[in-house]
């Protein structure tokens, strides 16, 4: 009996997924092979080497993710909440008695072994995501149930910031997206959008002046994104209001045209008050809306315009009293505020030269000299792309994030196929967290965003990150196994 029902369970496994993940994981070990490489190496592989220790890794993530498969998703489904808590009390024991190791306090150092708990922290919070999610008669349509989604990833978050580790903490934002599949309102997301409108302009035109100095840039540029953002939400949120928002968005742009030409012929002044005047107006008329209709909708769309203006004007302080002095250099530099090619913007730059010499074709196996020559710091972890791209160029890149791409969407496919909604939010959470991973380690390699220092899924060298994404994904794939038969 034992024997069939194993044999229907290897049947049921997608083993097209899983040889994406092994591809992954060959091609990241020889592309550790090649940063690690050294013009006076004698062998490829020796003892105690990197290349030899992600072998070791390798091997025994096969071992752990074959063994998940063995294992029922029930149990995981009905320990998600034990797992979850366990793992929050290892993340609040690491932040007292974990080494400083490079500014951060993630690592426990048992011996010679070092595992960073944020990598499996994904693991619990997407489980307990998904059990929250499956509960009877759950539905994300009350305050209540927001706040107890938001709380379950935001409590990790908090406790990994407590531990120096702001690029650990930023990936759990990924599953966000999982929850929007499930009814989230993109309200959120709009909200993050806009933050990130908001602080990159306060930024970037910090003292800028316009129109003949008369102007402030970062205000009459952020004030009119206030309003745009406005207008849309009260499109989209306000019931057969599309017609006045027109003739609203028209109005304020006529006016806006007429300052402009006033200041440019006949008196100058400074146009962004009267972009500051239009928003309090248009706030004031929500005001308005709210209390003769009795929706609240209005208030909050009124309250999120005058959130944003605070989030505007709070900008400077929280980049300068909150942010730590290394992450304020790494994101000027990102934005292209300063240029520091010897300090912080070093290691994006050498990035981008050994990703460029490699041209289209690379320069082959081992043949990097940018690599060799460890001009790249973080060049087999965090960065481990510019490694692909000097050696395999514009050819071999493109086909390692068609693979990724291809796993994703492959992940989402599967994901939207099960039968449990369990399975489906932890399936589109391990799409997520992948997919972000992705985003934000490509952006920061080729310098589109600032560095955060997060791995490349199953490509960085590491025990914890390589071990952590198998765990993540193997148990979806022994969910979707069982999907139709949970017995086997």
């Amino acid at each position: 009996m034992g024997s069939k029902r194993n044999e229907s369970l290897w049947k049921s496994i997608d083993w097209f997924t899983i040889g994406l993940y092994l591809i992954l994981i060959i091609a990241g070990w020889f592309a550790i092979c090649g940063a690690t490489y050294s013009f006076d190496a004698t062998e490829l592989v020796a003892a105690g080497s990197r290349p030899m220790m992600q072998l070791i890794w390798m091997g025994l993530g096969l071992v752990i993710a074959f063994a998940v498969l063995m294992v029922n998703p029930r149990i995981f489904e009905e320990g998600a909440p034990i797992f979850y808590l366990l793992m929050l009390g290892l993340l609040l024991v690491t932040i007292f008695v974990a080494p400083d190791i490079k500014g951060s306090h993630s690592w426990l150092v048992i011996g010679p072994l070092r595992l960073q708990p944020a990598e499996f922290a994904k693991v619990a919070t997407a489980l307990v995501l998904a059990w929250q999610c499956n509960k009877y008669g759950f539905e994300i349509n009350s305050f209540r149930s927001y706040a107890t989604l938001i709380g379950i990833i935001f409590i990790p978050i908090l406790m990994i910031l407590a531990q120096s580790e702001t690029g650990s903490a930023l990936v759990f934002f990924a599953l966000f997206l999982a929850l929007y599949r499930e009814g989230f309102s993109g309200l959120f997301m709009g909200l993050g959008f806009s933050a990130v409108v908001y602080f990159v302009g306060a930024l970037v035109l910090d003292g800028v002046l316009w129109l003949g100095d008369t102007t402030r840039a970062d205000v009459l540029v952020v004030g009119n994104a206030v309003q745009l953002f406005t207008l849309g939400m009260l499109a989209i949120y306000g019931k057969r209001m599309l017609p006045l928002v027109l003739k609203i968005g028209a109005a304020g742009a006529l006016l806006q045209l007429v300052g402009l030409l006033v200041n440019l012929y006949l008196y100058p002044f400074d146009l962004s008050w009267l972009t500051l005047g239009l928003l309090a107006t248009l706030i004031g008329y929500l005001l308005y809306l709210s209390l003769s209709q009795y929706l609240s909708r209005y208030l909050l769309i009124a309250g999120f315009a005058l959130g944003s203006l605070g989030f505007f004007y709070s900008t400077s302080y929280v980049f300068d009293e909150i942010l730590e002095p290394h992450q304020q250099v790494r994101i000027k530099v990102a934005l292209g505020i300063e240029n520091d090619l010897r300090g912080k913007g070093y290691n994006v730059d050498q990035s981008k030269i050994a990703i460029g010499s490699g041209g289209l074709w690379g320069k082959g196996f081992l043949e990097g000299t940018q690599t060799k020559l460890n001009y790249v710091p973080e060049q087999d972890t965090d960065f481990i792309l510019c490694t692909v791209g000097e050696e395999k160029g514009f050819v071999g890149t493109t086909l390692l994030l068609l693979l990724y791409g291809t796993l994703i969407l492959r992940l989402a496919a599967l994901a939207e196929r099960q039968t449990s909604t369990f399975g489906r939010v932890y399936g589109y959470s391990v799409a997520s967290i992948l997919l972000f991973h992705l985003f934000i380690n490509v952006g920061m390699v080729i310098g589109l965003i600032p560095v955060i220092g997060i791995p490349l899924p199953f490509f960085s060298y590491g025990g914890s990150s390589l071990w952590g994404f198998s765990f993540l994904l193997f148990i979806f794939l022994g969910i979707d196994a069982r999907r139709h038969n949970k017995h086997l």
